[in-house]
């Protein structure tokens, strides 16, 4: 039987607990879940590259081209060339023909040229005739002569024949503490040393205590055909470093080094 549409209508209405089950609520946001959950696959990514990679060969290394040229030693490195082991009156001597080798020899001969030995004629000569090129040995010799007066001797605190007071010890040791070729040619070559010179009379009541000194010993030198030589040297002062905050040594101290510490010869 047909309903009439005089009869009223009936709306049933769900609890609210119900109506969530047909009707979904917004859902919250949750940042920082999100942030561990990429944190954690972005870890077990870099975890699972490093694996692959730990199993890979190593690539071998390409060798060296013939092209690439090897760089030059730094000035303040050691070259590796060996020391020279003869002598000539106690100057080494028997130089190799090389850059190196006239280096090496400019810096023993700037140290035989500033020790006290030059301060005698005998020693002086024989000094002379060992660094010297024999063409010009002459020249060398007496240049030197005129340079070693009785007024010389006098301004390093020396009588007239370059004798030291009695009870002290005159000191003259020149030091290279760096060398470099200016002008250089196979059987010619120019080299600049670098040096410190003590010079001075060591010994209680001196009025010439040893002192330091820094100058440039330019050395013109030339091959002979078996060794390196002299034909003519200037001398310009410094460069001078700064000096240090160090306490000047006593006389007696400075005479015991004197006598205990020996010098070298030197080699690039």
């Amino acid at each position: 039987m047909p309903v009439s549409d005089d009869q009223p209508h009936t709306r049933t209405r769900l609890p609210v607990a119900e109506q969530s089950v047909y009707q979904p609520s917004a859902r919250r946001s949750r940042p920082l879940r999100t942030l561990l959950a990429v944190l954690v696959v972005v870890t077990l990514l870099v975890l699972a590259i490093s694996i692959v990679n730990r199993n890979k060969p190593a690539p071998s290394a390409a060798p060296p081209s013939a092209d690439r040229a090897t760089p030059a030693p730094a000035g303040t490195a050691a070259s590796g060339q060996e020391p020279v082991t003869t002598t000539s009156h106690g100057i080494g001597s028997g130089y190799p023909h090389s850059d190196q080798g006239a280096q090496s020899a400019a810096a023993n001969y700037a140290a035989a040229l500033g020790s006290a030995e030059m301060f005698q004629p005998a020693t002086r000569h024989t000094i002379v005739a060992t660094v010297a090129d024999p063409s010009v040995a002459d020249g060398l010799q007496g240049r030197l002569d005129q340079a070693y007066t009785a007024q010389t001797f006098a301004s390093f605190g020396l009588d007239a024949q370059g004798k030291a007071p009695k009870g002290l010890t005159f000191v003259s040791r020149t030091v290279p503490v760096g060398t470099k070729t200016t002008n250089s040619a196979d059987t010619a070559t120019k080299v600049g040393v670098w040096c410190t010179r003590l010079t001075g009379l060591a010994g209680e009541h001196s009025t010439q205590p040893v002192s330091a000194t820094w100058y440039t010993l330019d050395l013109t030198m030339r091959w002979t055909g078996s060794d390196w030589k002299v034909t003519d040297f200037t001398q310009t002062p410094g460069p001078a470093p700064v000096p240090g905050d160090q306490q000047a040594a006593t006389a007696d101290e400075i005479t015991r080094a004197v006598q205990d510490f020996g010098g070298f010869r030197y080699a690039r």
